[in-house]
């Protein structure tokens, strides 16, 4: 099965711990606490219900385009079946915006072949079905308690204002075996209106079985009658993904650009070229992409680079056809190498891109490709359609932004992307852009970083001076300008009626400001500072450390075994036998997992919290008393088993552990075999939890004497072990946008940082001593810091190269009082300090000696 990459393994486990708390807590205060945790003292959105459906977890998880939601929705459905809905087969919906998607989700879902059907195929072990909504009367009573059953629809199949006549709202009595056992009585469900009686239809059906709801690109779901929807089926748990929230969405976790950046999935930086004609934009286009195919002759994968065109429609000036004519009698492309895939032409459909046989390297589209299609080898984008569109632009953007073979490129032009339009059709050229790849799911700073507008910039060993170019559709007005500011602006007009003015030098923040005034018009305006903007930003002048190739690098701890050294993590602290968890074995007792018999309940202690959980779907009412079951406790523990496999403990110790825990449960008295079967979710979470409990205190013993005992063999070894920060790539989840502005970031972006971090930042930045410093990324293992802790891995907040080329290392930790946590990773802070002959430094807004965060900054570094 395909291996989920960091970020989309991050946005799972977020998720899973809102879940998990929302069945313990509620949705609102476990969305509250995990963003709080996420987010520590930054300001954050508070829980925003679905009204009616106050309760149920709602949420969303933002990822740009190329982040793979399907793939992540596909992991979902097991995922909240086990963390909240508890149930192993959970009847999910699975709604998308058109007829085209539905297809194509169905097609990947039900395809053996294809990485979503894994997914659903490992997680249920091969016992799930896939349906169509239009299929819905093919689904039967077993396939729903036997199966994971998963139906893909479109919202508008289920959102209209009157339910009569539509399909799934109507009775049919082909679903009445689905109702033989719901009560007569049974609330919220819609009735006949004439007998009064339940109505056996589909959405009833799926309000009875409360299904869990994922929305592909949520924020076509937002009205009224969209949550109405959502009502009448009685959701239990709703999971959106897109690129591009609405306001109301929960958003639980967001995926920059960045992280798919240095998760190899995308092409960035996005080199953009806007020209006089339509002509000029094919040209340049063409030849970038030969000079592409020169290059990739030397990657050592096979790569054929493609350009998509953007054509117009049949009744404008540049439809396809004339394209296609233009491209083979102007510029000499052999036909046998284009291919039109519009609605009506679709010459793609039977050819296979990645072929290296294959001549393709031109393809002309109008509106958009195919929903799904996906070829890496296209690496050039040329607009030359006046369209308004943004879902088209940001389609063929998506497309050329994806990386080949998901794999960094050893040649450099290779890991960018291409664009080039006309004025003619694009007149604001880099505001459209820019405000497209927001909508691509880009945050703002993002979009800024990545668009290159004079390639030559984008050199550091070019040191020309290239003049200032922007395109406007109103003639910029001088007289604010004395004869010596006019003597290096030119402007002239284009064929298209637009206006160039090239400015030669001079050019400054305040020269951007002064031009912007000398035009009315508000989108040229906004051409003229965000494209004055990139131009300052990216000379060279102005760029960051990392943008000048300056090395940032740190020696890492090690431990020396008698076979050599090894990079220190604290599971090689550890005996060579591991650890025995049977070695900590202790019942659980009435007061960690118990049955409130009168208020029919589990009462849990999760986290050091005494939880109760009530039953949570009215097809799993919990029955205490009088339960036969044919399970026995054997089947139970290898349940168990199944549900919690460790990769550090072996199976016959994990079972084993299991049995005496079932075992001592039985013998207590209070509980049978039924009731801890009804509530074996919550067991499961109570043992994992115990687990890892256990866990830590076999790491603490192993780590301290490691680390800091007399037989210590903790050392630096900086030749095999150091850690380099990665110039290309900065994967910050959430990014800075406070008030203080800094001079030596290592990178252009600046990691989150709450008030009192940005404080000891500029503590930090302002400091002579300091050559450049970076915000060290939490839980970035590839492209940050970090030195072992007992529980984990410990990523202090800054690394600062000083200008003596020592490294100081500091942890901020405000007026916090210290704890056991804090304690330790000052300990193993002053270790790597003493063993590298660098500094380290615990930061106190204001320590015991009265000293604040630039004394003690001084001190530190000064000795």
């Amino acid at each position: 099965m395909m291996k989920l990459k960091k970020y989309q393994e991050k946005s799972l486990e977020v998720l899973r711990r809102y879940l998990e708390l929302s069945r313990f807590k509620g949705a609102k205060e476990a969305y509250d606490e995990v963003q709080y945790d996420r987010y520590e003292n930054h300001n954050f959105r508070h829980f925003q219900p679905l009204i009616g459906l106050e309760q149920v977890p709602y949420t969303c998880l933002r990822l740009p385009t190329g982040g793979g939601k399907t793939i992540l929705a596909a992991h979902t459905i097991h995922l909240a079946g086990e963390s909240y809905i508890e149930n192993e087969h959970p009847l999910t919906l699975w709604l998308v915006p058109t007829n085209i998607i539905k297809q194509q989700t169905l097609e990947t879902l039900k395809n053996p072949d294809n990485a979503n059907y894994k997914v659903l195929e490992n997680a249920f072990n091969g016992r799930f079905r896939v349906f169509d909504i239009a299929d819905f009367r093919q689904i039967r009573p077993q396939d729903i308690s036997e199966s994971a059953c998963i139906i893909v629809s479109t919202f508008a199949a289920l959102r209209v204002d009157k339910t009569e006549g539509r399909k799934v709202y109507d009775h049919d009595e082909n679903l009445e075996p689905h109702f033989s056992k719901v009560p007569t009585h049974t609330i919220n469900m819609e009735r006949d209106q004439q007998s009064g009686q339940i109505k056996f239809s589909f959405a009833n059906l799926l309000h009875w079985h409360r299904p869990l709801v994922i929305i592909d690109e949520a924020h076509n779901a937002k009205s009224d009658l969209s949550i109405e929807v959502l009502n009448r089926i009685n959701a239990a748990c709703v999971v959106e993904y897109t690129a591009t929230p609405a306001k109301n969405s929960n958003i639980i976790y967001s995926v920059s650009a960045a992280e798919l950046k240095a998760e190899e999935m995308i092409k960035l930086p996005i080199i953009f070229s806007d020209h006089i004609s339509w002509e000029d934009a094919i040209t340049a286009s063409i030849q970038t992409r030969q000079k592409l195919e020169a290059i990739a002759a030397k990657d050592k994968d096979y790569i054929r680079p493609i350009i998509l065109f953007q054509a117009e429609n049949k009744d404008r000036k540049i439809t396809a056809e004339i394209l296609k004519k233009y491209l083979i009698e102007n510029k000499g492309i052999d036909y046998n190498q284009i291919a039109i895939a519009t609605g009506e032409q679709k010459e793609l459909d039977t050819i296979n891109l990645f072929d290296p046989y294959c001549p393709i390297r031109y393809i002309i589209t109008v509106q958009a490709l195919k929903e799904g299609w996906d070829c890496s080898f296209a690496y050039v984008l040329c607009s030359v359609a006046n369209t308004k569109s943004a879902t088209a632009v940001e389609q063929l953007l998506g497309r050329v932004l994806r990386m080949p073979y998901a794999k960094t490129r050893t040649e450099a032009d290779l890991n960018k992307a291409y664009a080039h339009v006309s004025s003619q059709s694009w007149p604001h050229a880099v505001t459209q852009l820019h405000d497209h790849l927001v909508g691509m799911g880009f945050e703002q700073q993002e979009a800024e970083e990545f668009i290159y507008t004079q390639p030559s910039l984008f050199d550091p060993s070019n040191q020309i001076q290239e003049p200032f170019e922007v395109i406007t559709t109103n003639k910029p007005d001088l007289s604010h300008f004395d004869l010596v500011e006019r003597s290096y602006i030119n402007i002239e007009k284009t064929p298209a009626g637009n206006f160039l003015t090239r400015a030669s030098k001079n050019i400054d923040q305040q020269f951007i400001e002064n031009f912007a005034k000398t035009v009315e018009d508000k989108k040229d305006k906004k051409e003229i500072i965000l494209k004055g903007q990139l131009y300052i930003k990216h000379q060279i002048k102005n760029l960051s450390p990392s943008q000048r190739d300056e090395p940032l690098s740190s020696p890492q701890l090690c431990l020396k075994f008698e076979d050599g050294a090894e990079l220190a993590e604290r599971e090689l602290c550890l005996p060579e036998t591991g650890w025995n968890l049977l070695d900590y074995y202790t019942p659980l007792s009435k007061d960690t997992f118990a049955i409130d018999e009168q208020a029919k309940q589990y009462v849990a202690d999760i986290s050091g919290q005494k939880i109760t959980i009530k039953a949570l779907c009215l097809t799993e009412q919990l029955k205490l008393d009088g339960i036969s079951t044919d399970i026995t406790e054997l089947d139970l523990c290898r349940w168990l088993d199944l549900e919690l496999h460790q990769i550090d403990i072996k199976q016959e110790i994990l079972l084993e552990f299991l049995r005496r825990t079932v075992r001592d449960l039985l013998v207590r008295g209070d509980l049978n075999l039924p009731k801890l079967i009804r509530g074996k979710f919550i067991l499961a979470k109570v043992i994992c939890e115990r687990i890892d409990a256990y866990r830590k205190q076999a790491y603490v013993k192993g780590y301290q004497t490691c680390m800091f005992g007399p037989e210590a063999i903790v050392s630096i070894d900086s030749k095999n072990f150091s850690f380099k920060f990665d110039p290309d790539n900065y994967p910050a989840n959430l990014l800075y946008e406070g008030p203080v502005c800094f001079d030596k970031h290592y990178y252009p972006r600046i990691g989150v940082m709450n008030n009192e971090e940005a404080e000891c930042a500029q503590a930090i930045d302002q400091n002579p001593l300091v050559k450049y410093w970076v915000r060290n990324l939490e839980r970035q293992d590839r492209y940050s810091f970090w030195l072992p802790t007992s529980t984990d891995k410990f990523y202090p907040d800054f690394v600062a190269q000083l200008n003596d080329n020592r490294l100081l290392i500091v942890e901020y930790k405000g007026a916090h009082l210290a704890n056991e946590d804090t304690k330790e990773k000052e300990l193993i802070g002053k270790v790597w300090a003493e063993k590298s002959g660098n500094l380290f430094l615990m930061a106190w807004k204001k320590n015991e000696a009265g000293r604040n965060v630039c004394q003690q900054i001084n001190r530190t570094i000064n000795g």
